[in-house]
């Protein structure tokens, strides 16, 4: 069952590239793009929906943690397997991107030292995410 499961992954993600690539293609977009967009969107889905079902319980370092662990995984775990595995290239808009990633982390620490993250700094955290992916389309 393990031996199946894993196959569907690596197909799914097989699937996913390809897909991504032919968007790009199609739209006349970059792959960078897509993968800010499209794909980030698509796997994030499940930490969304983890994220609210936890906070609507109560359960809030559950919900905080499910997205900073998420994050922290994608960033330092895969990036590091993938790039040991085979060397990736990072080109200018993926620096750009990290940039914005560490002030937004900066700004996400400043909202959580009041204990709270609300309605006001969570649609400020969506409106930030939404300039950042019009600035993505943009350059």
């Amino acid at each position: 069952l393990i031996l199946i499961g894993l196959v569907c992954i690596i197909a799914g993600g097989q699937f996913v590239v390809n897909s991504a690539k032919a968007i790009a293609a199609a739209f006349g977009m970059s792959e960078t793009l897509i993968g800010l967009t499209i794909v980030a969107i698509g796997t994030s889905l499940p930490e969304l929906v983890t994220s609210i079902v936890a906070s609507r319980k109560g359960e809030n370092g559950l919900a905080v943690g499910n997205v900073v662990g998420s994050n922290l995984f994608n960033l330092l775990f895969i990036l590091g397997v993938s790039g040991t595995i085979h060397p990736i290239t990072v080109n200018l808009a993926s620096v750009t991107d990290l940039a914005v990633l560490v002030v937004v982390s900066i700004i996400t620490m400043i909202f959580a030292r009041t204990k709270n993250i609300g309605r006001i700094e969570g649609a400020v955290m969506v409106l930030i995410y939404a300039a950042d992916v019009v600035f993505a389309i943009l350059r």
